[in-house]
């Protein structure tokens, strides 16, 4: 093979791999390529709490059932009530099937927040919105467990208030983490997203 040949090839052979990795760049850019394998997120876990009417409560309990998780605490302003008020209109659209789902509210508050407390302020709101506490260290496992960020905010007259994550988990009956779920829909699209997971 004389040598114009092999450097035609070699041209050639250049062109054809520039083709190929540039196919395979638009491919990556415009999100037409091999879907990435997703792994599961590690959101959720074991947990024992108490709930507002001082009876324990363990994420095996809840098993069998699709439920939701908000993390808040009583004396929060406007996101918390405002968050179990929507997810209390979604349960009422649910009718009959409210039964089919649980919806927790993880108190990040537990210097307030007793049973008393959460069992009060949850009067408020749908019957099976169930309020959860314990002690500081089984909170803050449930918190790291759930990716949940949270700290005591000191207010100027010597009172507190809590900054704290504003998700509402969705976990299947099995409990594992599906998807963070948005209220921000009407209520009756809500309820029946939540029925596909019953």
């Amino acid at each position: 093979m004389n040598p114009r040949t092999i450097r035609l090839l070699l041209v050639l052979s250049a062109f054809v791999v520039g083709l190929v990795l540039c196919f395979t760049v638009v491919l990556l850019v415009t999100g037409r390529g091999p879907a990435p394998i997703a792994a599961p997120a590690a959101i959720g876990g074991p947990f024992k709490l108490t709930d507002q009417n001082g009876q324990t409560i363990t994420d095996r309990d809840l098993k069998g059932h699709p439920f939701l998780v908000f993390f808040g605490f009583t004396h929060c302003p406007e996101v918390c009530p405002t968050a179990l008020f929507e997810i209390s209109e979604i349960l009422g659209k649910l009718g009959p099937d409210a039964d089919k789902v649980n919806a927790l509210f993880i108190t990040v508050d537990p210097e307030r927040d007793t049973p008393a407390a959460l069992k009060d302020y949850l009067s408020s709101f749908n019957p099976r919105v169930m309020g959860v506490g314990g002690d500081a260290d089984a909170l803050a496992a449930v918190a790291k467990a759930y990716r949940v960020y949270y700290k005591k905010v000191p207010l100027k007259d010597g009172d507190y208030t809590m900054d704290h994550t504003a998700i509402v988990y969705l976990m299947d009956k099995t409990g594992a983490f599906v998807a963070p779920f948005s209220l921000k829909r009407r209520p009756e699209d809500a309820a029946a997203d939540l029925r596909r997971y019953f």
